[in-house]
C-alpha cells in the first residue's frame, strides 16, 4: 500500500510542479481565463511502461469578487487501475488574490481505493498562518484533523505556484524560491533554470527552458531521493510540455496531450489559415 500511495504523490506533485515553470511575460496577467491544459504521465520501471495518471488544469472565469479560480483533477489511468486494482482520484481547487497572486485558500478532496479525505487550507496573512483541516467522510464522527503553519506573505500551494511564476522573466543560470504549502506544512522550493533546449511535443518542436525544481530530499514535499526536470516553451505561453522525474521506485514520465485557449498558439492558428 505505502508504494502505490508513493506512486500517486510522485504522480500527482510532477504534474502540479510540471506546471510550476509555467510562466508568460511580467505584463501578461497569470490567469487566462478558459486556458486549459491537460497532461499524462507514465510509469516506467525495468523496462515497461504504462499510464498511470492524468491531470487537467483549468482556469476559471474571473469571479465577481475578484479572485482567480484554478481547478485541478487527477485521475488514475490505464494499467495502475487495472492490473493493480488501484484507483485515485483528487480534485483541488484554488482561490487566489487577483493582484498579490498569493494563495487564499485551497480544498482538496483526495480518493485513493477506499480512502477519502476531503481537506481545507485558510491563508490568514494578518496573522501569517495556514489552518488545515482533514475530514474522514467515511467516519463523520471521527475528530477532524487540524494542523497550523507560519507563512509568508507570498504563499503557494502547489498549483498556485504554477500561475505565480507565470509573472517572472526566466534566463540560463536564473534561480527563484517558493514557499509552498501541502496539507498545512510549508515547504522552501529552490527552482533553478539549467539550460534552453529543442524539445518535440503536441505544440510542435519548440525552443524549451530546463527547470529543475527541487522537491526531493531532507525537508522537501518528497523526502526520499529522486529529481525532476521539466521544459516548458521559449513563447508567450510558456507551455510546460514535457517533464521527467527519477526515484528508486521508478521513473515518471508526463507529457502535454491536450490544450485550449493559449495566447500564441491561438494567433498560430489564426494566421496560417490566413495564409
Amino acid at each position: 500500500m505505502f508504494r502505490r500511495r508513493f506512486i500517486v504523490l510522485i504522480a500527482v506533485l510532477a504534474l502540479c510542479w510540471i506546471q510550476v515553470s509555467a510562466q508568460t511575460g511580467p505584463d501578461l496577467n497569470p490567469y487566462p481565463a478558459g486556458e486549459s491544459l491537460t497532461y499524462i504521465g507514465k510509469f516506467k520501471r525495468f523496462g515497461f511502461s504504462f499510464a498511470i495518471a492524468e491531470m487537467d488544469f483549468k482556469v476559471m472565469e474571473t469571479a465577481p469578487d475578484g479572485h482567480h479560480y484554478v481547478v485541478t483533477e487527477a485521475n488514475s489511468k490505464g494499467n495502475l487501475a487495472r492490473l493493480f486494482n488501484f484507483k485515485f482520484y483528487i480534485k483541488i481547487d484554488s482561490i487566489i488574490d487577483r493582484e498579490k497572486f498569493h494563495v487564499e485558500q485551497t480544498k482538496k478532496r483526495d480518493e485513493q481505493g477506499d480512502r477519502i479525505r476531503n481537506s481545507e487550507a485558510d491563508f490568514d496573512y494578518e496573522y501569517e498562518r495556514v489552518v488545515y483541516t482533514e475530514t474522514d467522510p467515511n467516519n463523520p464522527t471521527k475528530a477532524p484533523r487540524r494542523v497550523a503553519s507560519e507563512i509568508g506573505p507570498d504563499t503557494q500551494d502547489i498549483v498556485s505556484a504554477v500561475y505565480k511564476l507565470r509573472s517572472l522573466d526566466l534566463a540560463v543560470g536564473k534561480s527563484f524560491n517558493f514557499k509552498v504549502s501541502d496539507s498545512g506544512l510549508v515547504y522552501d522550493i529552490p527552482v533553478k533554470v539549467t539550460a534552453r533546449e529543442r524539445i518535440k511535443s503536441e505544440l510542435g518542436k519548440r525552443w524549451c527552458w530546463r527547470i529543475d525544481p527541487e522537491i526531493f530530499g531532507p525537508g522537501r514535499i518528497i523526502e526520499r531521493e529522486g529529481s525532476l526536470v521539466i521544459w516548458i516553451t521559449d513563447d508567450e505561453d510558456r507551455v510546460p510540455v514535457l517533464a521527467k522525474l527519477d526515484t528508486k521506485l521508478g521513473d515518471v514520465e508526463i507529457k502535454l496531450r491536450e490544450f485550449a485557449n493559449l495566447r500564441t498558439h491561438a494567433r498560430e492558428s489564426k494566421q496560417a489559415i490566413i495564409d
